[in-house]
């Protein structure tokens, strides 16, 4: 199951850079990269939480696995397709119960019987 973050952006760079262990500019580089996409507020960058740890995941990606930047991309591509797939097969599964238990509905109304 993914684990969920906030997507409302309240951090400003200077609090991003100290969660994230990682100096502003370099910060400032994924951004340009399209690594991560904070919300602008005139000249003020504001991140979410859920942006907070996607550079917590770059940098332990780039710092202690090696991954360079491309590989990076492709890795949180591949993870963020994962996620739309799983909630995909999620919604798959609830839409079966649905179906199912309107089955059992329906053949207790008639006998157990189609018509």
């Amino acid at each position: 199951m993914a684990a969920t973050y906030s997507r409302d952006p309240v951090y400003m760079i200077g609090i991003v850079s100290e969660l994230t262990h990682m100096h502003a500019q370099t910060i400032r580089l994924y951004e340009r990269l399209g690594l991560v996409t904070p919300l602008r507020k005139s000249k003020n960058r504001l991140y979410s939480e859920a942006d907070v740890e996607r550079l917590k995941r770059i940098r332990r990606l780039t710092q202690e696995m090696g991954v360079n930047l491309a590989g990076v991309q492709v890795i949180l591509d591949l993870l963020e397709r994962m996620e739309q797939l799983q909630e995909e097969c999620e919604a798959l599964q609830e839409r079966g119960k649905m179906i199912e238990e309107r089955v059992r509905e329906f053949l207790a109304q008639n006998g157990g019987k189609f018509p």
